[in-house]
């Protein structure tokens, strides 16, 4: 079993509550744990769980109480690709992961975004107790929310869920007094985790006045939320983001309210993210937040509200390139460096993470990815972290934050003198001929397939090394060669 069909394979899945499988073993191991681990990108860290050895001579128990409604996922198959890992290993999740965020001290950098996932004592208390460094509580304001139902819609993809999710949830349905109640217990209760209260007013008076109650609460931070995609009251939301007087002149009123850190988080419906965010730190923000969810439609029956549709927000791993975009424009934007910055969207992996951390982000928020796998990805999160760090030998998350930066340029600097030629792996090759027929419909129609034998192979002359073929091969027998100077 190659690496992409491992993927393939444990994203079949269903992470399912108490796994049976794990119950089943009679081994004592944590095949569901082991699996988990895979699926979200801990593949050299899946043998703390299970291990090949203890797996050859078993009869599979495991793989009979699987409850996968199709076929039963194949265990024995995955466990042969499992290593022990060094003792070491063993001791990732104890590595320190720890960062300050705008002068706070964070156990780690993975916060629970503001949202339906952070609304209440009892969903905080438990993404606490299960690992999570901090939480944006769900926004909240002085108006009354009224929610639709349905709500929620999602796109998929060749079977994978939750490729892009849509929203049209709105702000916390609690009043204000009774939403900083709960900040104030959590606070109380879980002292040293940080709690940012989301707050959006609708005039200068009320942002600053929800900024004192912030702080009077016990929150540690104060996030003005600047970019709901889907409020229904005029002068709130994303409208506000898109106008830098605004946002300038918010950020001033929140600051007047507390003496701790204001952080702006920012709507990516606007063609110049820096723009706005320079005037959030004129206005006096402590650091910027990015991105909210991009405005959006889909079509399908289940996004009806009693028969009628509208724009509201996208969300999701599909997200990630767009946010990831204009993290890149905040940071390396004039007057902007240095400010400290919470990267927001499509993070589900610790990779995702760690992209946002490079990107200059000392802090990442989470979202979409709770709501599809519950708190728990928390686990896999700080594993693969500390995983790296270890590997790295990496001694500090800060050390590691803004460390691509200086791989970004402008498109006119980037080599375009040399290219890369990929190579075909035969022993790997299936000969389904997905590389043939996008190279020829979609590149340079420099790949020829030879239907007798059922083999690929490359055109030389023709091929201008722009690697389609190596992203549709469905089991990575495509991979990139030496870079060579251009013919001319």
């Amino acid at each position: 079993m190659t690496m992409i069909k491992t993927l393939i394979e444990t994203s079949r899945c269903l992470l399912c509550v108490d796994a049976p499988c794990t119950k089943a073993c009679i081994s004592g191991l944590d095949p569901a744990r082991a699996i988990r681990a895979m699926r979200f990108e801990n593949d050299n860290c899946a043998g703390m769980f299970i291990n090949s050895e203890t797996c050859a001579g078993c009869d599979a128990p495991c793989e009979k109480s699987c409850i996968h409604y199709d076929f039963p996922i194949r265990i024995k198959e995955l466990a042969k690709l499992i290593t022990k890992p060094s003792t070491s290993n063993t001791h990732h999740a104890s590595s320190d992961l720890s960062i300050d965020f705008c002068g706070v001290h964070c156990e780690n950098p993975f916060f629970l975004g503001s949202s339906v996932i952070a609304n209440c004592y009892e969903m905080i208390s438990k993404a606490f107790d299960m690992g999570w460094g901090g939480v944006m509580y769900k926004t909240i304001t002085f108006e009354k929310m009224q929610e639709v139902s349905p709500r929620f819609d999602s796109i998929e993809k060749e079977g994978m869920p939750f490729v892009g999710f849509r929203n049209m949830e709105q702000l916390s349905e609690h009043t204000p007094e009774r939403d900083f109640e709960i900040i104030s217990r959590l606070k109380k209760d879980y002292p040293t985790k940080v709690i940012v209260a989301s707050i959006m007013g609708r005039n200068e008076e009320e942002w600053t006045l929800l900024a004192s109650m912030a702080e009077k609460a016990g929150a540690d931070m104060v996030e003005c939320n600047f970019s709901c995609p889907q409020m229904t009251v005029e002068g709130m939301g994303s409208d506000v983001g898109q106008n830098n007087d605004l946002v300038r002149t918010y950020t001033m009123a929140t600051k007047k309210g507390c003496s701790i850190p204001v952080i702006a988080k920012m709507t990516p419906n606007i063609t110049h993210i820096a723009e706005p965010s320079l005037a959030c730190v004129e206005g006096g923000a402590d650091a910027i937040a990015a991105i909210n969810t991009i405005k959006s439609v889909t079509f399908r029956k289940r996004s009806n509200v009693n028969g009628f549709k509208t724009v509201s927000g996208y969300s999701g791993k599909a997200i990630k390139p767009i946010a990831q975009r204009m993290i890149l424009e905040i940071a390396t934007a004039p007057g902007m460096h240095g400010t400290p910055i919470s990267g927001i969207g499509g993070v589900e992996t610790w990779k995702d993470a760690l992209e946002y951390i490079h990107l200059g982000c000392s802090n990442v928020q989470v979202c979409t990815s709770v709501m599809e796998y519950g708190y728990r990805i928390i686990d896999d999160l700080k594993l693969g972290l500390a995983s790296y760090m270890e590997k790295h030998a990496i001694k500090h998350v800060s050390d590691m934050v803004g460390a691509s930066l200086d791989k970004f340029v402008d498109p006119g600097e980037l080599d375009r003198d040399t290219y890369v030629l990929p190579k075909i792996d035969h022993e790997k090759c299936i000969g389904c001929g997905r590389c043939y027929t996008s190279c020829y419909d979609g590149g340079h129609q420099a790949i020829k397939f030879d239907s007798a034998t059922r083999r690929a192979s490359l055109i030389g002359p023709r091929c201008v090394g722009c690697h389609l073929c190596l992203l549709v091969c469905p089991v990575g027998a495509i991979s990139a060669g030496k870079r060579i100077p251009k013919r001319r």
